[in-house]
Order: C-alpha cells, then sequence, then structure tokens
C-alpha cells in the first residue's frame, strides 16, 4: 500500500466495487476489466485502476482483475476479514429497519446490541436483539468488543448519546440524525442524511420554467 493518504472519495468507492465484484462471483465470473468495471459502474475506467493501485498490483495486463482475489483483497483493505461488532441506539422505525436489514452481515459487520430511552421499548426484540435502556451501553460496548455506532435518535438527543459513545470506546459513528456532531478527531463520523439527498433531487427534476434565462 502506498503511503500517502487515501481520500475519502477512494474509501467510499471500495464498497461500490466489492458490491458488484460478489454479483460476478455469485454469476461465476473468473476475471473483469477496469473496462467493465467502468462501464457497469459508470465509473472511468483509469478512476479504477488509480483507486486500486493505491492499495496494491491486482491486475494482469490483457487479462484484468481475478475476481475472487479482488474481493478478498478488497475485504481485507476495509478491514471485512475480521468480524466488527456495532451497536444501535435509537429503536424507532429507522432503527427497526436497520436491525433487520442483513444484507451487510455478509460482510461480517452486525448488530449485535440495541439501545433506547423509552420505557416501553426496552425488553422488546428487534431481530432477536432486545433493546437495552441507554444506561446499559457504556458496558455493553466494552463487553462486547463494540467498534462502531449508530445513531437513529432524533437530533435533540444526537449529541449526548454521540458523547455516550464516545465515553464508551466506540472508534466509528454512523449518524442518522440530521443535525451536525462534535467528536473527538480520531473518532470518525460519517452522516447519512438522506433528506437532504432527497431534497437535492427535486434540482434535476423537469420543468424549471419558473427559471428565467437572466438568472
Amino acid at each position: 500500500m502506498k503511503s500517502e493518504k487515501i481520500s475519502d472519495a477512494v474509501v467510499r468507492r471500495l464498497p461500490v466495487y466489492l458490491r458488484f465484484l460478489n454479483q460476478l462471483s455469485q454469476r461465476e465470473v473468473p476475471t473483469v476489466s477496469s473496462q467493465e468495471l467502468g462501464q457497469k459502474l459508470a465509473l472511468n475506467p483509469a478512476q479504477i485502476r488509480k483507486d486500486l493501485a493505491y492499495f496494491g498490483d491486482f491486475g494482469r495486463k490483457g487479462i484484468g482483475y481475478d475476481v475472487s482475489y479482488l474481493i478478498e483483497k478488497i475485504r481485507q483493505i476495509l478491514n471485512l476479514d475480521q468480524p466488527i461488532n456495532v451497536a444501535l441506539v435509537g429503536a424507532g422505525n429507522l432503527g427497526q429497519a436497520l436491525s433487520n436489514y442483513n444484507a451487510y452481515l455478509k460482510d461480517n459487520m452486525k448488530i449485535v446490541s440495541i439501545f433506547d430511552a423509552f420505557p416501553s421499548k426496552i425488553g422488546t426484540q428487534i431481530n432477536n436483539i432486545t433493546v437495552q435502556p441507554i444506561e446499559e451501553l457504556k458496558e455493553t460496548v466494552k463487553a462486547n468488543n463494540i467498534r462502531i455506532g449508530i445513531i437513529t435518535v432524533p437530533d435533540t438527543e444526537a449529541q449526548r448519546v454521540a458523547d455516550v459513545l464516545v465515553e464508551a470506546g466506540i472508534e466509528a459513528i454512523l449518524n442518522f440524525a440530521p443535525t451536525i456532531l462534535k467528536v473527538p478527531p480520531e473518532i470518525r463520523i460519517h452522516g447519512a442524511d438522506f433528506t437532504t439527498d432527497l431534497l437535492s433531487l427535486a434540482y434535476y427534476l423537469e420543468g424549471k420554467e419558473h427559471l428565467s434565462d437572466e438568472s
């Protein structure tokens, strides 16, 4: 792997490559070229080659990439060759949907604990996981070697939950609350604000007659 810093954009594209490679593997496709990857993923083949070259020489000239080998290597790069336990805070509709979504299980990431502050949620089960009170979060995180936290609470409670996750030793956070969280620089945090993404799609809809030519 090159010693230079890898950009966030490169890291975010790796799971996209992995997902498509897994599809090829299921169809028993043995090799794939960067041209084929680029065509299917609507990406520049040169960008794909550059992304992968940051981590090693995986392709063979005139042949392309061995699908099984590249899957293995990308999984190693993303640390998916080892179990990664995840805690989810917020057992509302979104939290329940995420807890029941098992597509990521094959990638060694697994929600093992769910927490909520509402007494009516405590003790209920979601996907065979018993919802625990937020007061048990720190102890549970340490006992189960949980490394990632997912926040699906209202924005007014998100910072408090983030603080508790950080104190418990969480290394990374995926935040679904529509607010910006403050965490120490060593904690990696990603925001998943699908409301913003959805609203921004409106810009690309047809029917912009209200915009004048002089704008």
